[in-house]
């Protein structure tokens, strides 16, 4: 099969298998449905939604509340109604009535704070006035107005690929919901197309000419305003005497090249100083929300969200938080519709090469196919010099063999000319179609800041997440992000980068993952000296060393 070029899709010509799926999942749980916190949160988000960027007039000094201004095209999310009903006919694992109970609060929190209400007008004056006064950065309380600190806000900015993208968002989301901040997101024009609006008749969106807008990540912005810099500066101890002489702005850095003092944000202590900032600015491309279950002022509240399935955490708030809009919706369901619905199992890989003069192309389709039909036995071939016997679906159609499709992920267009070649020559000597190797599109390369590459890149991760198994690349953030929708544990590839090509060859191609949860890879290097608090990789009940990153974190249910 050839690269398959994105083309209009009609919403309406769904696979029959999909509709039958939702109209059985409907009638069953019809009565459940209509009484479950769960599902009027769903259906009070979707029956509302924004369109996807709407235009935001910026509150001013002295004026009234931010005026909105939407776009003549107002719809309802597609994906926000088909996903949840269709995932409730097959997902196991549900959310915390505690954890939908914070979600729902959040909203209300969220409208009430949003860029239409006045308390943001408040607050926008007083980042005006600081702005203009790059010296007033730590003020004290008489010289600054009087701003709800009941409106505080995290504002996330984009850094990297989208993989990186969605983990940081996530987390910035977390970090909001445990310290009762709104998210607002600075997506630039590669990312505006991507999701619907994830919060009920509100938008998530900063101002298109708010004060600070794409200059939050400038070397002059973090120069000035970074958290690193203020406690550098200055002595911890110094700073909790005199507050509340408090900044009105700060940076987060938690990028994977941040420094120790950028780090001391996992401090407890510095929580507490950051409670009175109205404003902090996120800059990271890491998935640190796992960082937060070691952090003795946060560990009661998590327990509380995830009682009992401590890998389920990005799984949750990433299907709350990203639902694909109409377009990549369109993109996504005709693909499976064409490919991958008639399939007994679909395969998926994600393949990502970070240097081909260590691992050339050659190798790692050995790994994939060692992978996939040795190691973890995904795919068990069929002896096509026997004859095989003949047994009847549950369609009651005649089928010789269980039928596959693999969907292949990557940059590079080889691995999905050498794999459908193989196989296409395994369906000729069995007679039929057992596996059939597909793809959306190649690349070539990782290209930052293209909103095209970006939606398909966002393609692949639903198509991925809709499989039944899935390998991923080590250290790939796409990768953990496919899995984590998905909560699927993954095979995952043995690392690239072992330089002896005979010592590669018989290493395991692949192992089985260890959780379903995202890796933290780069991390804060020291602890809290709570007597409570066990390092990583000792017997720390969430929390173990991440199976493809030597010094990352991940969350887990258990020690392996």
């Amino acid at each position: 099969m050839e690269s398959i070029q994105f083309s209009p899709c009609k919403m309406e010509s769904l696979n029959p298998r999909i509709v039958a799926t939702v109209m059985t999942a409907s009638l069953l749980l019809i009565i459940a449905y209509s009484i479950s916190p769960y599902s009027l949160l769903l259906q009070r988000r979707s029956s509302s939604s924004r369109s996807i960027n709407p235009t935001i007039q910026q509150p001013v000094a002295g004026g009234g509340g931010g005026e909105e201004v939407l776009s003549s095209e107002q719809y309802s999310c597609v994906s926000m109604q088909q996903l949840q009903i269709i995932r409730s006919s097959y997902s196991s694992s549900k959310p915390s009535p505690f954890l939908l109970s914070r979600l729902k609060d959040y909203e209300h929190h969220h409208k009430r704070c949003d860029p239409f209400s006045e308390s943001f007008n408040r607050s926008s004056r007083e980042l005006i006035r600081v702005q203009n006064s790059p010296d007033s950065l730590v003020t004290k309380p008489e010289e600054k107005e009087d701003v709800e600190l009941d409106c505080r806000y995290i504002v996330w900015t984009p850094v990297n690929g989208l993989g990186n993208r969605m983990l940081s968002i996530s987390s910035s989301f977390l970090y909001a919901l445990l310290t009762n901040r709104v998210l607002l997101v600075d997506f630039g024009p590669d990312m505006v197309d991507l999701f619907c609006e994830p919060f009920h008749n509100s938008t998530w969106f900063l101002p298109r000419d708010f004060t600070f807008k794409g200059r939050a990540n400038t070397p002059e912005f973090r120069e000035t305003y970074s958290l690193g810099k203020l406690l550098r500066s200055e002595e911890e101890e110094q700073l909790e005497k005199e507050m509340p002489y408090v900044a009105s702005l700060l940076q987060l850095f938690l990028s994977y090249d941040n420094d120790d003092y950028d780090k001391l944000f996992y401090k407890s202590e510095t929580q507490q100083l950051l409670k009175k900032v109205p404003w902090l600015v996120l800059r990271s491309d890491q998935y640190f929300a796992p960082y937060f279950f070691l952090m003795p002022c946060f560990r009661a509240e998590l327990d509380r969200m995830f009682p009992d399935d401590k890998e389920t955490v990005f799984h949750h708030l990433g299907r709350y938080l990203f639902s694909p809009s109409n377009q990549v919706w369109g993109h996504i369901t005709g693909f499976y519709d064409a490919y991958l619905a008639k399939a007994d199992r679909r395969i998926g890989l994600q393949i990502r090469v970070f240097s081909l003069d260590k691992t050339p192309v050659s190798l790692i389709l050995s790994q994939v196919i060692n992978c996939i039909q040795e190691e973890s036995r995904i795919i068990i071939l069929p002896n096509t010099t026997t004859t095989t016997t003949t047994t009847a679906s549950s369609s009651g159609r005649n089928r010789t063999t269980t039928t596959n499709a693999i969907l292949v992920a990557s940059l590079l267009g080889q691995f999905y000319t050498e794999l459908n070649k193989m196989y296409k020559e395994w369906n000729e000597k069995a007679g039929a179609t057992v596996v059939g190797v597909y793809r959306t599109n190649h690349e070539e390369m990782q290209v930052l800041g293209s909103s095209s590459h970006n939606m398909k890149a966002l393609v692949d991760i639903y198509l991925l997440s809709m499989c039944d198994v899935l390998v991923t690349s080590p250290r790939s953030t796409f990768g953990y992000v496919a899995h984590g929708l998905a909560g699927l544990t993954p095979w995952i590839l043995q690392s690239q980068d072992i330089e002896d090509e005979e010592q590669r060859v018989k290493e395991p191609a692949c192992r089985r993952g260890v959780s379903k949860e995202p890796c933290l890879q780069f991390h804060a290097n020291y602890y809290d000296t709570n007597p409570d608090h066990r390092e990583p990789g000792g017997p720390v009940p969430v929390i173990m060393d991440c199976e493809d990153f030597q010094y990352g974190l991940k969350l887990v249910n258990r020690q392996v």
